[in-house]
């Protein structure tokens, strides 16, 4: 339900929270917020079209949280301790969450606590932040109402993926394009994002002679976004930057590159704050792609996933740099032997989408009609994406991921969606295992340092539970 006013939703409120005299609220029935309340309080976060209730419901998602034994938390100690040789055996899952946002999450948790696992993380990208329309702090907020829907306790992870450079706009617009995304990056940081991946790897340039001419854009870049986040990350959290050395679906990645764009991107950072931490991981490019490649009956083509490329860096990263290690993205859609072999291979994370996002589209028990409805109105509005020679198949393989936006609510309350959840737990159950991600929860608690980052009482909420 929707409320309409404070009124009602501070009658509601009370039922879960207690008030100080100056209006300072406690969860004081924990069961009672997650067995009823913590659904509705969610579903206003993200819906509610009343500034006061739906910025009163993200801050109390966030005041049960920490009440609850959840702080949003930077991976950067756990990633720390890997550098130094420890958690080589675990290949962390970064999941993007694109649509019925909530029960993915939820089927994420669990899987958690069913396996005991620390080690996970909740992302969403730039692109998918325009498309889906989440913005970063309710994307924060679904995440932490999750994790107290399913009695989760510790630190949580969420980060913003690709946090990418726009190749056309940076090259008639630098200025614009740059501080768009500083902006995105505030926007992040302030939202509890304690992880960004930035990549300006789109404006590395193969056509110049020497390698490090290639990369010296993106070096200087990176160092400028990290700039950015270091001075914007609260006091205790040092937020985990990711950068990037080659476009996922290009070239498979070199130990040239490697080098090339650490050393730059060190040199530049050195020049802007000598004692900057700098990045903590580094995405290459092993021979994935984003979503896959589908064919003309709508499956997914065999991946030429290089191993060795992926082994290499990944050890020169850690041994050479300090870094936690290699990023895998475009992995999700890889076939299930694959993902025991990203960990042997020392893959410190694996960027995970496109599968989930295919399970709840065809889940026996998602609408059919809405499915339909979603895919005229990707015909209607993404012609442009559709290719010569593409089937139907293929273009709504490629394009429904931007059909989450326009029918966002409609599917957060799909009927049905238990039993999509159960099936997702399975599969990240399994993720789980397979990764090393398993039995990492005291792991990560003892190497990760979470404090308090609760944002200011809304003035409104703060009103209405005065004495």
């Amino acid at each position: 339900m929707k409320y309409r006013d404070m009124a009602a939703f501070k009658t509601a409120a009370e039922k879960v929270f207690t008030a100080d005299k100056s209006g300072n609220l406690t969860l004081s029935d924990a069961d009672a917020l997650r067995k009823q309340f913590i659904d509705e309080l969610v579903f206003n976060a993200a819906f509610n079209g009343l500034d006061e209730i739906r910025d009163a419901s993200r801050w109390l998602v966030r005041k049960a949280a920490e009440d609850s034994g959840i702080r949003l938390a930077s991976i950067q100690g756990f990633y720390d301790e890997r550098a130094q040789g420890k958690h080589l055996d675990v290949c962390v899952p970064a999941v993007n969450i694109r649509g019925m946002s909530y029960d993915v999450a939820r089927a994420l948790v669990a899987a958690a606590n069913a396996t005991n696992a620390g080690a996970f993380i909740f992302e969403i990208a730039r692109s998918e932040m325009g498309y889906t329309f989440q913005r970063p702090d309710e994307y924060a907020v679904v995440m932490l109402a999750a994790a107290i829907r399913e009695g989760f306790t510790g630190p949580l992870f969420v980060q913003g993926d690709h946090f990418q450079v726009k190749t056309a706009r940076y090259a008639k617009d630098p200025d614009g394009e740059m501080n768009d995304l500083n902006d995105l990056i505030r926007e992040a940081v302030a939202a509890g994002f304690y992880n960004i991946d930035v990549d300006a790897s789109t404006l590395v340039d193969l056509s110049k002679d020497t390698v490090d001419e290639q990369q010296e854009l993106n070096c200087r870049l990176t160092a400028e976004f990290t700039k950015i986040i270091r001075d914007e990350e609260p006091k205790g959290v040092t937020v985990s930057v990711g950068g990037e050395i080659g476009e996922v679906g290009g070239k498979n990645s070199t130990l040239e590159e490697l080098e090339a764009y650490l050393n730059g991107y060190r040199d530049h950072l050195k020049t802007l704050d000598k004692s900057a931490k700098g990045i903590s991981k580094i995405s290459i490019q092993t021979g994935t792609s984003h979503g896959g490649v589908p064919l003309p009956d709508g499956t997914v083509a065999d991946v030429a996933l290089d191993l060795q490329v992926l082994s290499d860096l990944s050890r020169e990263s850690r041994e050479s740099y300090g870094l936690a290690g290699a990023v895998q993205h475009g992995a999700s859609t890889l076939p299930a032997e694959a993902f025991n072999q990203l960990t042997k291979n020392g893959a410190c994370e694996v960027h995970l989408a496109t599968e989930f996002q295919n399970v709840v589209y065809e889940h026996p028990r998602f609408p059919r009609d809405l499915r339909e409805r979603i895919y005229k109105w990707l015909r209607d509005n993404c012609e442009a994406d559709r290719k010569p020679d593409m089937t139907d198949a293929q273009f709504y393989y490629k394009t429904r991921k931007k059909g989450w936006g326009p029918y966002r609510e409609e599917v957060w309350q799909i009927p049905g969606r238990e039993s999509i959840r159960a099936t997702l737990v399975e599969k990240f159950q399994f993720l789980f295992e397979e990764l090393g991600a398993a039995s990492t929860k005291d792991a990560v608690e003892a190497a990760v340092d979470a404090p308090s980052t609760l944002p200011k009482m809304p003035k409104a909420l703060r009103e209405a539970f005065k004495g």
